[in-house]
């Protein structure tokens, strides 16, 4: 019997240290030569590792997510909104001391206006009604802003009840155009010639 010899192929042999018999390796499936079928998924195989278990503070967030009602989201964004509206109002960025130091870094290191200078005061004007004022103190927050208070409360009211607001499509074409708009603005307004200095603030 012992010569005897299986037509499936040789027999699986014992793992060296477990003693127990190897499992055939597993073999990615195949595709087809016209594709798989439309609505069926490839027969991949299991993971032959486990899965991990999620940590605690993920769970408590994917826990805290499912059991938050749909207008948690949007109302936690809103507030973060008015924490920023409710800031520039309080500390009014217009009124500082000659001698203060600035609040920005890079302004505070080299003496240059960075991206986002002059922003704050901008938002405390546009909450003012003085849109030249706050034009003259970021030119591209003030043009964004209508923008960005559209895609707030289109996506906030479809979240929170279901409004179907016309959607604003924005390419990657105009998002590159607007940051290289804001990169030459940013440089511009340090340059030391006129006009140019009209923009540093």
């Amino acid at each position: 019997m012992s010569d005897v010899k299986s037509v499936d192929g040789p027999a699986p042999q014992p793992h060296p240290q477990t003693g127990g018999v190897d499992a055939p390796p597993q073999q990615w499936p195949t595709a087809p030569a016209d594709g798989w079928p439309a609505g069926q998924v490839p027969p991949y195989p299991v993971p032959p590792y486990p899965v991990p278990e999620p940590d605690r503070l993920t769970r408590f967030v994917v826990r805290l997510y499912e059991r938050s009602p749909r207008w948690a989201v949007p109302l936690a964004a809103l507030g973060c909104v008015a924490a920023g509206i409710g800031y520039a109002l309080l500390s009014d960025p217009t009124r500082s001391a000659p001698d203060a130091a600035p609040t920005c870094l890079l302004k505070l290191t080299t003496g240059l206006d960075c991206p986002g200078c002059g922003g704050t005061r901008a938002l405390w004007y546009v909450l003012h009604a003085d849109l030249p004022a706050a034009a003259r103190h970021h030119f591209l927050f003030v043009f964004a802003l209508p923008f960005l208070a559209y895609l707030f409360v289109a996506w906030a009211g479809r979240q929170a009840f279901g409004w179907r607001l016309p959607e604003l499509r924005i390419s990657s074409r105009m998002i590159g155009v607007f940051l290289a708009a804001w990169l030459a603005f940013s440089v511009l307004r340090n340059l030391p010639w006129a006009p140019f200095t009209s923009l540093y603030v």
